[in-house]
């Protein structure tokens, strides 16, 4: 690509711009070198507005990556107190969705001290990341995207299973970033190892508990899970997951 010339205010003789190359032309001073900076990164603080199960995973992340990295030597809240606070918040949603306006009152207090404690972490990261994409994501909170364009989301992993009451199974998958939600799938696994058609389960806005009922009781199953969202809508499904309903 040609190089446009550079020009400034000045004109010869004969009313023509002057040029960089003029001849008998000679500069006083340099050429003003770049000053182009890399956008400074920042930390995601949206967890102080997002739902109550989404306000959990948050926290969960936070706890499981931030303690013990070393890029993040000296936390200002410790990771027993991230911790209790958390299972505190969790007990009170629970207390919340079976009682009255007392039991929300507490639950709202509780997400309120939650979240004071994410907001101190959130700070002590920004701090610290180095203006370092990879590290700043390496604490378990999230960076404030300059990219509004949506893109593909990537697949689910089913990190646990446990049993709950008779025929019912909850899973567990790694959360998503920007999926608006989680769809589950299950099929019985016949006695000759065959698996049975797909059935299609309800979507879950929490990828911490997926409750799936209705399971034949002793039946084996085959799981999987895809998250929704993004620009093409869904992300591919997990892997299979097996496991022995009670």
């Amino acid at each position: 690509m040609a190089k446009t010339p550079l020009t400034w205010n000045g004109k010869d003789a004969q009313g023509n711009a002057l040029l960089w190359n003029s001849p008998n032309l000679v500069w006083g001073g340099d050429l003003p070198q770049s000053t182009h900076r890399m956008p400074q990164l920042r930390v995601l603080l949206d967890f102080a507005s997002a739902s109550d199960h989404s306000l959990e995973e948050s926290a969960q992340a936070v706890h499981d990556s931030l303690y013990g990295n070393a890029i993040y030597p000296s936390p200002p809240v410790t990771a027993v107190d991230l911790e209790a606070a958390l299972a505190s918040f969790s007990a009170a949603i629970a207390a919340a969705n079976m009682g009255g306006p007392q039991e929300t009152a507490d639950k709202n207090n509780k997400r309120e001290t939650l979240i004071g404690l994410l907001r101190q972490l959130a700070a002590y990261v920004q701090s610290k990341h180095g203006n370092n994409l990879a590290d700043l994501l390496s604490s378990g909170f999230e960076a404030v995207s300059t990219n509004t364009a949506s893109s593909p989301l990537i697949t689910p992993t089913i990190t646990d299973i446990d049993n709950g009451i008779s025929g019912q199974q909850i899973l567990r998958v790694s959360r998503i970033k920007n999926a608006k939600a989680y769809e589950a799938r299950y099929a019985l696994i016949a006695p000759d190892g065959a698996p049975g058609p797909w059935v299609s389960n309800r979507l879950f806005t929490s990828s911490r508990a997926m409750p799936i009922n209705d399971l034949t009781p002793g039946g084996l199953y085959q799981f999987q899970v895809r998250a929704v969202g993004g620009s093409t809508g869904y992300s591919d499904w997990s892997d299979p997951v097996s496991h022995r309903t009670l």
